[in-house]
């Protein structure tokens, strides 16, 4: 059976949580449009995560993959648009590494767009009463880094050819700042969000920008 690989992170910046892991976890095994999906946890490490990722996705062959992170601050399910290829970390990572406008991959394209069809899961998910949005930035700490050697992978690898791929960030639960979302409602989200990716082979055409 075809597989998906769902990424999350450990817990960053002092939290004890990461909701992107927990979130992602449930799924595990999980058989959906007859693909089975593969759960995996990513270190929140500059360098690392991508090794990581990249390993995962030898090992598993996905014809998908979505990786999550935790936005905090952030109130819906945000579905990233585009990657940059730019390392710019306020806070260090889990290995105490901070770097300070370096490229992710140097030589490499200013940015990839994500290859999601994000505007059917947008409509998807909002349909199903999830607050959901399409971002235009993933930052530029270690979600946007893996977002970004996950695209630049599928777009150089010949083995990834047929591979989509792209990200989305969570908000935090409860209990960790507001605003927030269930668990519940997190995993069922990526459930929503991965079903219409893999139904959905051209995006719809749906007003989701941002006008600042």
């Amino acid at each position: 059976m075809p597989r998906v690989l769902l990424t999350g992170f450990d817990a960053f910046g002092g939290e004890s949580i990461n909701p992107s892991w927990l979130a992602v976890r449930p799924l595990h095994g999980r058989q959906v449009a007859s693909h089975r999906i593969v759960a995996a946890q990513l270190p929140t490490v500059f360098d690392k995560s991508i090794l990581e990722l990249a390993r995962l996705m030898r090992l598993h062959t996905p014809a998908l993959v979505i990786c999550v992170g935790q936005a905090g601050g952030r109130d819906a399910l945000s579905l990233e648009r585009v990657a940059i290829n730019v390392n710019d970390a306020r806070i260090a990572d889990n290995a105490s590494a901070q770097p300070v406008d370096t490229p992710v991959v140097a030589g490499a394209p200013t940015a990839y767009f994500s290859t999601l069809p994000i505007k059917a899961m947008l409509q998807a998910l909002q349909r199903e009463g999830l607050a959901a949005e399409v971002s235009q930035t993933a930052g530029t700490f270690v979600c946007n880094h893996v977002f970004y050697g996950l695209m630049r992978q599928l777009a150089t690898q010949p083995a990834c050819k047929h591979t989509r791929g792209g990200f989305i960030h969570v908000p935090y639960l409860a209990g960790q700042g507001q605003p927030c979302m269930a668990l519940e409602d997190l995993t069922r989200g990526l459930h929503i969000a991965t079903r219409t990716a893999l139904t959905t082979q051209r995006d719809t055409a749906y007003g989701a920008g941002a006008v600042s």
